[in-house]
Formats: structure tokens, C-alpha cells, sequence
């Protein structure tokens, strides 16, 4: 099968189009036909080194996957040949190919009424916002940075749907997008500083890093949360907590559901084929991304 690899840690360049075999799911692992992933801020990082998380290379990025169940393992029951997946790829072979493999555990059923493309680009940013803000309540104010962006989108209406008002920066030509999204207060920070005009914010999603999450702590009140998906600088502050993006079958169909009734939705950029990965991380790095940038199989374009 066809994949993409990388020999090398680097810049976008070193992701390479190689031949490798079909992997074969382990006991209880799913070979999934790969219909569409999406490309992610962990995979930028994990192909430049500024994390580690997949040893040396070489090896196949892609964290997120939408596609059909080709093979199961002995202990799997939950799914069998020919069904429609979606979910996450944590492995040194993921989701940047033909076929892929995780555990059951971390797949769920594809949203039903969408199409495998937008399901693709769901995994691991709408469980980043699910898990992040799941202890926000109705009537709490919550912040979300780069909220027009691959997770903050979502994080946008999860906060709504779970009673918030929601404040976000975005560029402006981002602030209609986002109310139609339910925001309440779009900050364009391209003209504005967010210290500047907030105060007494229950929660901050940061999806910036930066000096963000130390000026996002001004903007807190005492008892308040700043939850930051970044992690490039810790703070000693009881206020701030490091979120890591753990995968689960579970949340999967609580985000599916969200999905079917209508109450969350993942806007997709661009769709591109996977050959032109290298340039969809370009794309990425620009920061100029709305929602997400979905790749499909050589196959599929």
C-alpha cells in the first residue's frame, strides 16, 4: 500500500510517498481502509521534533482517521468488516495511508449524515474541546484563542452548547463565521488585546501557546481555568492545567450524536490528496487555516 513517511525529523519537505505492507490488526486492534484523516498542530509537531512522541523516524503521521473497517482482531466485537468507522491513530503508523490500524477502543461509529471527509476531521480536535471544557457550566464566561481555527471551532459551540457565554479571538474576516457558531463576543487580536478589555473569565481554552497563556492568566478570576492544549511553557499557577487529548469510544459517540442532532458541526477548508501532504502542512504553519484541512487516499481524489 501506498503511505507517507519521512526518513528524517524536518520541515514539511521531508514527507515522502513510500510503499510499505497492509499492517495487520493485533487481538484487539481494527484494520481500517483509510477514507480521509486530517492534518493536525501534533502532526506538524511530531514531524519536526518538537515532540516526541514516535521514537525516530522513520514512520507515518496522521492522528485522526474516517473510513471503513477492513479487518478486525480475535478479542474485537464491536465492529466488523465493512463497517463505517472514525476516530484516532496514536502509532508510528497512522493514518497518512491506505490502510491503518488502532485499537477498537478507539474508534465509534461514523456520524451518520456526514460524509467520511468531515467525519475525518472531527477526532482528536472535537475530543480536545470536549475534554478540555467539560467541567464548564451554564452561565460561566468562557474564552476560546483561535477560535475560528481546527479546535477552537469546535470548542466555540461545545461551550455553547453547555450553557457558556463565549468570548474568542479570531481575525475579523473570521467573526461572521464564528456567529453563526453561537459566539457571543468575537475579539479581532489583530487590533485588540484581549488583557485589555476582559476580565473575571471563568475558563481559557489556549490553542495559541506562547506568551497567550501567561497574559490569559490576567483575565482570570481568582478561582478561574486556564486550560492550555499548547504546553510549550508551563505555569506555576493553580489556575493552570495542561490538557493532553486521551481517546476514547465513548466521547466518539457523544460527539456523533452532538453531530446527528445537529448541535456541533466541522467546517473543512480544503480537501487535498495525501501526495500533497508536505503542502497541507504548509498551509497549516501559515496559521490561516478556518476549521480544518482534510487528506484523502490517492484513490479517493
Amino acid at each position: 500500500m501506498k503511505a507517507i513517511s519521512q526518513r528524517t525529523l524536518g520541515g514539511p519537505d521531508v514527507l515522502e510517498t513510500v510503499e510499505v505492507d497492509i499492517p495487520r490488526p493485533g487481538p484487539a486492534e481494527v484494520l481500517v481502509r483509510v477514507a480521509a484523516t486530517s492534518v493536525n498542530a501534533a502532526d506538524r509537531k511530531l514531524r519536526s521534533g518538537a515532540i516526541d512522541k514516535l521514537g525516530p523516524p522513520p514512520f507515518t503521521l496522521g492522528l485522526d482517521v474516517s473510513g471503513v473497517v477492513a479487518a478486525v482482531g480475535r478479542q474485537v466485537t464491536r465492529f466488523r468488516p465493512g463497517d463505517a468507522v472514525f476516530g484516532m491513530v496514536l502509532s508510528r503508523a497512522g493514518a497518512y495511508a491506505e490502510y491503518t490500524v488502532t485499537p477498537a477502543d478507539f474508534l465509534a461509529a461514523k456520524p451518520a449524515g456526514i460524509d467520511h471527509v468531515h467525519a475525518a476531521a472531527l477526532p482528536s480536535a472535537a475530543l480536545t474541546a470536549w475534554q478540555a471544557l467539560a467541567e464548564v457550566r451554564p452561565g460561566q464566561r468562557v474564552l476560546v484563542h483561535a477560535a475560528a481555527g481546527g479546535v477552537g471551532h469546535l470548542a466555540v459551540q461545545i461551550a455553547k452548547g453547555r450553557g457558556a457565554f463565549v468570548i474568542g479571538t479570531a481575525r475579523a474576516a473570521n467573526h461572521e463565521f464564528l456567529r453563526g457558531l453561537g459566539i457571543d463576543e468575537p475579539i479581532d487580536y489583530s487590533t485588540t488585546d484581549f488583557t485589555g478589555v476582559l476580565t473575571g473569565m471563568d475558563v481559557v481554552l489556549d490553542l495559541v501557546g506562547g506568551d497567550y497563556t501567561a497574559r490569559s492568566l490576567t483575565v482570570l478570576h481568582p478561582g478561574g481555568r486556564l486550560i492550555d492544549a499548547q504546553g510549550e511553557r508551563p505555569l506555576a499557577d493553580p489556575r493552570y492545567h495542561r490538557h493532553h487529548v486521551a481517546p476514547s469510544s465513548r466521547e466518539l459517540r457523544e460527539l456523533a450524536d452532538a453531530v446527528e442532532r445537529g448541535r456541533l458541526r466541522v467546517e473543512v477548508q480544503r480537501v487535498m490528496p495525501l501526495d500533497e501532504a508536505a503542502e497541507a502542512h504548509k498551509l497549516g504553519e501559515a496559521g490561516r487555516v478556518r476549521g480544518k484541512i482534510v487528506l484523502v487516499p490517492w484513490a479517493e481524489v
